[in-house]
């Protein structure tokens, strides 16, 4: 049956089935309507299609571990690829649903790239990730929002102090953590490159502070992020910033996520995920 949605949804996603048809094989393979709906949740933020690349994946070596932050002791997820090279690092931060497995992926394929890559756990302290967006915004309110920006710089320095590390570190952010990317921008000065996907803008007056690189990805239909795009782009340029914004038109906010199946826009995702790649390339290099 796994395999049978596993079909279905990349049917779904790359257009050779519309919604109706989707739905109406699903109910084939579920044996009824009833048992097809009651999946709609289930697949729309869905482990089984998180992995992209194997956790076993012989060329990149991935682990859980703790690190120092400063609301304490972290989890996070460390990617390493295989060999001896020094590298640089990539710091990922999650959306609003925490460390789930489709970031930790995203971590795997920052390794299978030949970057360093730490995913933390921005919820270690409530000992949980969140069940629904509901209860995600309930738990972000709980969190020291200016610890939980120095848990990412701490997560940074770790990176950049790491045997493997070539000192050079970046950050990606997605949703929620978009906005924290722009953050950790501001608040470390060693920071290198920042790529916020749909990410919240910061204050105007701190934009000034941020020395990193900046590769900008928002959706077309996303206005309530939208919105602070103009005074954003005016403080960049005002503060001489070096800076790059692509607009998806037509993608939704979360669209890089392929675990959601009304969000995810396959062409957006790959080739937003493409420009980001190319862009550490070029910026974390030696």
């Amino acid at each position: 049956m796994e395999r049978n949605l596993l079909d279905l949804h990349d049917d779904y996603h790359i257009g050779l089935l519309d919604r109706r048809e989707f739905l109406n094989r699903l109910a084939l393979v579920a044996g009824g309507n009833t048992a097809a709906y009651a999946l709609i949740p289930w697949l729309e933020n869905n482990d089984l299609f998180a992995e992209t690349i194997p956790k076993d994946d012989s060329r990149i070596a991935s682990n859980d571990i703790r690190y120092q932050g400063a609301s304490g002791d972290l989890r996070a997820s460390l990617v390493l690829p295989k060999g001896a090279k020094k590298i640089p690092g990539v710091v990922v931060i999650h959306e609003a649903f925490g460390l789930t497995p489709h970031i930790k992926d995203v971590a795997r394929r920052l390794g299978m790239e030949g970057f360093m890559a730490i995913a933390p756990d921005a919820f270690t302290s409530l000992g949980k990730l969140p069940k629904d967006l509901q209860e995600a915004r309930a738990m972000i309110q709980q969190l020291d929002s200016e610890n939980t920006i120095q848990d990412y710089v701490a997560a940074a320095k770790y990176l950049q102090t790491h045997p493997r590390s070539n000192g050079n570190v970046g950050v990606v952010g997605f949703c929620w953590g978009g906005g924290m990317a722009n953050q950790v921008a501001v608040k470390w000065p060693d920071l290198k490159a920042a790529v916020p996907f749909y990410g919240g803008q910061p204050a105007t007056e701190d934009v000034p502070g941020i020395k990193a690189s900046l590769l900008l990805h928002y959706a077309g239909d996303d206005d309530r992020v939208n919105a602070g795009i103009p005074t954003f782009e005016e403080a960049l340029k005002k503060a001489s910033i070096d800076y790059t914004l692509y607009m998806y038109e037509g993608a939704q906010h979360g669209f890089h996520n392929d675990t959601l199946m009304e969000r995810y826009n396959q062409e957006a995702a790959r080739l937003a995920w493409k420009r980001t790649i190319d862009f550490f390339k070029k910026k974390l290099s030696p």
